[in-house]
């Protein structure tokens, strides 16, 4: 017989309850890096986890040895297609135990969770491990499903699957993006895999695809945060919709820096001589849609010769992120570098997200019938966060550590 263990279940829809903190880890794998990291998470106590994809890693396991390499293709470009290892994923569930055991954990599937076998099986490992709350979010896959914790509404989109406008997950997507109640759960959340806006080298332009296919929806929709992983290290975007500046538009998080087996990303896409060919970044699922950028400071170029403006900060290191979402207007989310969980313990990036909803046109759930699958080339209702000036933050922090809450 096991131990016995017990967990709590998430608070019921409402604008006044939340998880206390909520982990967001991608890409983590099992190395010495991935048990800093998890070490680190467990110190935080966090109420929820969130697996933005890519978690064990199995796929590469016998042909590396577990050693990783940074460009797996081009150290092993006769490493079977088809390949996978059980016991890394039995071990991986016991490296995870002591969280898991004990905090819901909410997962979306990344490319190393694919996996191909004979007679088209993909994603068999993962889909036997995890089960997904489909059925209950209307979704008939359990590559794209939703749920909600508290008064927050979680979204967790496949990159791995049909993600075209004609396809069943964006049509599910139209469904539950009209349905949620903005006045029971204001915080709406998205997460999946491989980020649309990434201003590193690897993985560059690699799902523009699935931007160009998905953005308006979200953005008509007011979607407020999307999490992603895929690119080994953190970026923290300013607000953006199709590459413009928008104090409407969501704020994008790349987390994939858990302690994978491929190495930390260190080269930016604006580096001297390391921007990549529009071929470079093939995805292993969907077309490709590169593009040259038709406006701003890259206006006619593929890369920018500096730091995006859209990427507020980013940084090659191994870690994690915590989202505290503190009532219907106030969230503050943190990224913890791994190596400051052995020193003093102080965030490596941090910012209050405010919603402002006011200060955008109204969302068509006010209205009385949902959107058609059409792509909206104007869309009606922009997204409404802005992120507060350091001394604000400074003032903000002050109010939560005496209040436990901040006035609207």
């Amino acid at each position: 017989m096991s131990d016995e263990y017990s967990f709590k279940t998430m608070p019921s829809p409402s604008p006044n309850a939340y998880p206390s903190r909520i982990a967001v880890i991608g890409d983590l794998g099992l190395t010495s890096n991935s048990s800093t990291t998890i070490d680190h998470v467990i110190k935080n106590d966090p109420a929820l986890v969130l697996m933005v994809g890519d978690l064990t890693y199995a796929n590469q396991y016998l042909t590396t040895g577990g050693q990783g390499a940074s460009c797996f293709s081009c150290s092993f470009p006769n490493a079977p297609i088809r390949e996978t290892y059980q016991p890394r994923w039995d071990g991986w569930g016991r490296f995870m135990e002591p969280l898991t055991s004990r905090v819901p954990m909410m997962v979306i599937e990344g490319n190393h969770e694919i996996e191909p076998q004979v007679n088209g099986i993909t994603f068999q490992s993962y889909l036997t491990r995890f089960a997904v709350p489909s059925e209950e979010s209307r979704s008939n896959s359990s590559f794209y499903y939703s749920f909600n914790a508290g008064g927050a509404h979680f979204i967790m989109l496949g990159a791995y699957v049909d993600y075209n406008i004609t396809g069943t997950q964006y049509s599910w997507l139209v469904d539950d993006l009209h349905r949620v109640n903005r006045s029971l759960t204001p915080w709406v959340v998205a997460a999946w895999h491989p980020p649309w806006y990434n201003s590193y080298n690897s993985h560059y332009q690699e799902f523009e695809c699935m931007r160009q296919e998905m953005e308006a929806l979200l953005y008509q929709y007011k979607v407020d945060i999307v999490f992603n992983g895929h690119v080994h290290a953190y970026e923290r975007m300013n607000r953006v919709y199709n590459y413009t500046l928008d104090p409407c538009g969501p704020v994008y998080i790349t987390v994939g820096d858990g302690g994978n087996i491929e190495k930390v990303d260190v080269d930016f896409a604006d580096d001297p001589g390391k921007c990549p060919k529009p071929d470079d970044n093939k995805p292993e699922f969907g077309g490709l849609c590169h593009l040259n950028f038709t406006s701003g400071p890259a206006k006619g170029k593929f890369c920018w010769s500096k730091q995006p403006e859209w990427s507020a900060y980013r940084e090659s290191s191994f870690g994690h992120g915590i989202l505290e979402v503190v009532n219907s207007t106030y969230a503050l989310w943190t990224w913890h570098r791994n190596q400051d969980a052995y020193k003093e313990d102080k965030p490596g990036d941090q910012i209050f997200i405010v919603r402002q909803p006011e200060l955008c046109s109204p969302t068509t759930k006010e209205t009385s019938n949902p959107p058609q699958g059409a792509r909206a080339s104007d869309p009606a209702s922009p997204s409404s966060t802005v992120i507060l000036s350091s001394k604000t933050m400074w003032l903000m922090s002050l109010l939560v550590a005496l209040f436990g809450i901040v006035v609207r």
